[in-house]
């Protein structure tokens, strides 16, 4: 059993599917890989196929070595069987195998007997591996006695390979979908060494906590305060957490992770609620999009406020270019004035009722020379950040607020987006403003370098999440990735704000692209690296206010306002002209008058009146004498 929980994964698809693009993110960890090709070369003639050979031969990095298996069937069963524990291998495709097996260069042979040989080769092997395969029926087969007999030993070999492997996941459009996920047993994580621990307090809204004793997390320890889980029935953020890969090492990330979506119909029949509630105007605006979020990710179209918000503000420094032009020591003590319930976010904070959890996160070396962090210390931090999420969670948290405060954390996250998103580091990377607000051009361009020449450092790297992370994202980035990623896991929605709650949500759309759903941004705060990544995780900033106040502090400066909206949705009735209710309306609809005979309701009409267009009674809009009747809103009454 490997590290991940599995030791051997049958990835299928149908053409084009991204199979095997899915298949080799698998093994990118892995310092070499035994590349197995199965097909043959084909028509020396056919250039369209040799293109297609050369395209996969290319996307491999030159630390994997490649060897062909078309010559004879049998050799792959042979070389799975002898393979070490230490080593890794991926077998692309099962396809090609098949048509090898069924030529009859090959024949005589025993296509039944080589196929179980496969799968017994593939059961008992000790190293890792990864094979692809087509899925009968996603591609076109010839309607011929050759096409038949492909069809019939390709579905055996993937019936027989399937049941032989640990995990099996169906690629579609790109999107993998786990069928036989790993049997996961939870086990007690060890403790943390105390060589590489990093904290986080915990300050109460307006007053000091009292310390409370420490619970030891794989890699980190974080203190927290006594919590009540919040599960009662029909709660709808006490959903437990969806069932992942777990091992001694803890719990397992990787890309392909199927976790929850928010309510896709829940969100617009709460928008469309708006439409007949007894508003004096014209409704909420753009606001709007707040009471669908809500609704989405709670599961109800009449959303509730937000009564349980915890902001986690992530300390962590970034060496080098990277932090030119701000001042040693500042961030460190931006983050003991908040644990302390001091200065602006700890302040605000108070205002709004909310829990403060100050995490300190590793601290990121010169991206520009080496990686920012080493692949163990990705793996923590990606635990730390879901297991933060989960206590949320668990202590009844509503909502998230994700916030920074480190030197470097914006051309860290600049460095993210030229990675995933292709931007150009100076379009991204906002201007240096020194303590005494001037602005510092000869820092900028310093970040500026530092990003390109790390850029060029890691150009021939693989651009997985995780090494994202490692080359470039630092600790912040990376702990912050793993909030998002365990939020989701909880259904608990994430308010945004700032480069590095983005750059997470960029990096994590690789391990879950369900994650970024679950975010909210109320302000683009005139950040460049904010507006793209907005852009490309369709998140449209609420509000444009421009706000400085520090990563953390400008949501907080707009949750008020989005409380309020939801507040005012869920209490507002119905308009009595939709049918609400007269008492809740404040108007008393007129009874008959004396002289009137009371209707007749023992037999209702069924008849339909025709209809008639109805005549003004007063003058008409182009008329320039004056309007008997007074003005009135949008909606008549």
């Amino acid at each position: 059993m490997s590290v991940d929980g599995w030791n051997t994964v049958l990835v299928l698809g149908g053409t084009r599917s991204g199979k095997s693009e899915f298949a080799e993110s698998l093994v990118t960890d892995a310092p070499v890989v035994r590349y197995l090709a199965t097909a043959p070369e084909g028509d020396p003639e056919d250039t369209e196929w040799a293109t297609r050979l050369a395209t996969h031969r290319a996307r491999r990095p030159g630390s994997w070595t490649t060897e062909e298996t078309a010559a004879e069937p049998r050799r792959l069963a042979d070389v799975l069987a002898s393979a070490e524990p230490n080593e890794t291998l991926l077998v692309d495709d099962l396809g090609g195998w098949v048509t090898v097996l069924l030529d009859p260069d090959h024949q005589p042979a025993d296509d039944v007997a080589t196929i179980t040989e496969l799968a017994e080769a593939v059961r008992t092997c000790s190293a890792r591996v990864v094979l692809v395969s087509p899925e009968v029926g996603l591609s076109l087969v010839p309607t011929t006695p050759l096409g038949r007999a492909f069809t019939d030993a390709l579905g055996a070999a993937n019936r027989a390979v399937a049941d032989a492997c640990d995990a099996v996941a169906l690629v579609v459009a790109g999107q993998p979908v786990w069928l036989k996920p790993v049997a996961t047993t939870t086990v007690p994580a060890a403790p943390a060494p105390a060589t590489a621990t990093a904290t986080a307090s915990v300050v109460a809204s307006g007053a000091d906590a009292e310390p409370t004793p420490e619970v030891q997390l794989p890699d980190v320890l974080t203190h927290t305060p006594p919590v009540v889980p919040n599960q009662e029935p029909g709660n709808p953020w006490a959903a437990p957490t969806m069932a992942l890969p777990v091992v001694a090492t803890g719990l397992v990330i990787q890309p392909g992770m199927e976790l929850p979506m928010p309510d896709e119909y829940a969100g617009p029949q709460a928008v469309d609620r708006l439409a007949t509630l007894d508003v004096p105007g014209a409704g909420l605006g753009v606001l709007d999009r707040v009471v669908g979020f809500a609704a989405a990710t709670q599961g109800t179209s009449t959303p509730q406020a937000w009564g349980s918000v915890r902001v986690l503000l992530l300390h962590g420094d970034h060496a080098g270019g990277a932090s030119a032009g701000t001042v040693a020591g500042e961030s460190a003590r931006r983050a003991a004035q908040a644990r302390a319930g001091r200065g602006a976010l700890a302040r605000l904070a108070a205002e709004s009722g909310a829990s403060l959890q100050v995490v300190d996160t590793p601290a990121a070396a010169p991206m520009e020379e080496q990686p920012a962090l080493s692949p163990d210390q990705v793996e923590s931090a990606l635990r730390y950040g879901w297991r933060l999420a989960e206590q949320a969670a668990d202590a009844g948290v509503q909502l998230l607020v994700l916030g920074a405060c480190g030197a470097g954390t914006e051309a860290a996250a600049a460095a993210v987006l030229a990675a995933t998103a292709g931007a150009e580091p100076p379009a991204v990377l906002g201007r240096v403003i020194t303590d005494s607000g001037e602005i510092d051009d000869a820092a900028w361009m310093i970040r500026c370098a530092a990003v390109r020449d790390a850029l060029h450092r890691t150009r021939r790297s693989s651009r997985g999440a995780k090494e994202i992370l490692a080359e470039l994202g630092g600790g912040d980035v990376a702990v912050a990735t793993g909030v998002l990623l365990g939020a989701t896991a909880r259904r608990l929605p994430v308010l945004l704000d700032g480069p590095v709650g983005v750059a997470a949500g960029m990096v994590s759309r690789d391990l879950a692209g369900q994650a970024r759903h679950w975010c909210l941004l109320a302000d683009h705060g005139g950040h460049p690296a904010v507006r793209l990544a907005a852009d490309v995780l369709g998140l449209t900033p609420l509000l444009d206010l421009r706000l400085d106040l520090g990563e953390g502090a400008n949501a907080l400066v707009a949750l008020p306002l989005l409380r309020s909206v939801l507040a005012l949705a869920a209490a507002l009735p119905v308009h009595p002209s939709l049918g609400g209710d007269e008492s809740l309306g404040g108007v008393e609809e007129p009874g008959p008058a004396p002289d009137e005979p009371e209707p007749d309701l023992t037999e209702p009409d069924f008849t339909e009146p025709d209809f008639a267009e109805p005549e003004p009674e007063g003058p008409g809009p182009a008329s320039t004498g004056a309007d008997e009747q007074p003005a009135s809103g949008w909606r008549a009454g």
